[in-house]
């Protein structure tokens, strides 16, 4: 017989021969290495399954316009700097105010993805369905409740350029009828009229504010109140003279932006967009201002505007950690000059505190559990050497020398460290992957390379927890347990 298989058989025969001592020491350490394999496959998979789970707060990085729009060809070159693989959704928004004519009313119209925004904005919660083809629309709670439309209505919206007269009268002459809008309180439509004079001065002024506050805003119908604007030379500044209505300084103000913003009616039809029917096919109810917008498809946006592939601003929602995402801004800022990459703070910070919390909490209980366990280990080694004294002294006295001592038991302890790192392991990836589906409701990715570490740390924490019960048996006097002292 070999001197390592005798070796291992001393071992195991004096294991056996204390099963419930070493039962004890056997299941702390499993359960020691049970918690360590657990809380380490967590703390590598937590910022994955957190990631996925902070992602259903919406975007974490948007995409600016470096000058006026973005395009297409602009976002494209941004969004290659994202491995696809963490790239979960890119929303682009347009964004332009229309006008709903049967109610004179106007309010914010966003042009996107639908597919894309499912995948940036999971918490939008939708009464009814999404649009899924042409001419449906998705409509604000807020603007659905003002307007009073419902799922299956239809609205008839229409979208007109705004043309900013003021610095540029070139294109006006003597005689021209002049109309305009904007919009007053409550997002109301203030409607204007007026011909141009000899010196394109404002003659017959015809306003109409049916949608402002009544005994206020539509006081500005009152001819007296137009009366005020006769005369005076484009464009209307603070300077001309003009009273804003008492209690009314909203609808004031809607006067004269549509009063300088009015086109030639000749005109009309080369710079009015298309009015479009669309039909609402769900409510959008988010707690946010996106309750008072209404949504349609890029395409119908296009037909409503005229302009194809121009956005204001495109959402991402990048499954990555803090400095991957600034990382990523680099990245981007160096492809392109056109877009502006900017991440959105009070996500990505809130990820990275609760990140960092909650790895620093897995760390101090993975730390803790390995200290009682080592306590538990050292605590039954150390009955086990007083159980053994005379064993002990007996082999000195022999002619056993202390290294012999210090081996005996030191194998003792990593051959039980070596069978609770093996149980452990196993048992710690089924506790790790009941947590995950518990806490995240989903499985945990299983890390080949925690089982040999696991393994590893639990035979060198029996080590260190054999330290103090080894230097007591090497201290043990053969003479005096011999004499039975």
């Amino acid at each position: 017989m070999t001197k390592r298989k005798m070796f291992l058989r001393m071992i195991t025969a004096s294991l056996l021969r204390r099963r419930s001592r070493m039962l004890i020491a056997l299941l702390s350490i499993a359960i020691g290495a049970t918690i360590l394999s657990g809380l380490v496959t967590i703390y590598y998979d937590v910022p994955r399954q957190m990631g996925a789970q902070f992602r259903s707060y919406g975007a974490n990085m948007i995409l600016m316009p470096a000058s006026d729009k973005l395009h297409s060809q602009d976002t494209e070159a941004a969004l290659t700097q994202i491995p696809a693989d963490q790239l979960i959704g890119a929303t682009p928004y347009r964004y332009v105010t229309v006008q709903m004519i049967s109610r004179q009313l106007s309010f914010v119209a966003a042009g996107t993805d639908f597919s894309q925004v499912q995948a940036t904005s999971p918490y939008f919660m939708v009464d009814g369905a999404y649009p899924s083809g042409n001419r449906e629309v998705l409509v604000g709670k807020e603007t659905a409740s003002t307007i009073g439309v419902k799922i299956g209505d239809v609205m008839e919206v229409s979208y007109t350029p705004t043309q900013h007269l003021t610095g540029d009268l070139s294109s006006l002459a003597p005689g021209m009828t002049m109309a305009g809008s904007a919009e007053g309180f409550n997002t109301g439509n203030v409607t204007v009229s007026y011909t141009l004079g000899d010196n394109l001065e404002i003659q017959d002024l015809v306003i109409n504010a049916d949608s402002q506050t009544p005994g206020y805003g539509q006081n500005a119908n009152d001819p007296l109140y137009a009366q005020r604007f006769i005369g005076k030379t484009l464009p209307i500044t603070g300077d001309s003279g003009v009273d804003v209505l008492s209690g009314a300084t909203i609808t004031s103000d809607a006067v004269v932006e549509a009063i300088n913003t009015a086109i030639p009616t000749a005109n009309a039809a080369a710079v009015t967009g298309n009015t479009l029917s669309l039909r609402i096919t769900g409510i959008l109810d988010t707690g946010g201002e996106e309750e008072s917008y209404i949504f349609l498809s890029t395409q119908d946006m296009e037909a409503l505007t005229g302009e194809s592939d121009t956005f204001d601003v495109m959402e991402l929602s990048v499954s990555a950690s803090g400095e991957e995402l600034e990382g990523y801004l680099t990245k981007i800022s160096e492809a392109t000059d056109k877009v502006t990459p900017r991440l959105v703070k009070r996500v990505t910070r809130s990820e990275t505190a609760v990140l960092a919390k909650l790895q620093s909490l897995v760390f101090l209980v993975t730390a803790v559990v390995l200290l009682l366990t080592m306590i538990c280990v050292s605590t039954t080694m150390m009955a086990v050497v007083t159980e053994r004294r005379k064993e002990i002294g007996l082999r000195k006295a022999l002619g056993a020398s202390d290294n012999s001592i210090r081996v005996e038991f030191l194998g003792e302890g990593m051959f039980l460290g070596l069978l609770g790192g093996v149980l452990g392991a196993g048992l710690g990836f089924a506790f790790a992957q009941v947590v995950s589906v518990n806490v995240f409701g989903s499985s945990i990715t299983f890390q080949p390379l925690l089982l040999p570490i696991t393994v590893v740390v639990s035979m060198l924490i029996s080590a260190l927890s054999c330290l103090l019960p080894i230097r007591h048996a090497v201290r043990i006097d053969p003479a005096l347990v011999l004499k039975g002292e």
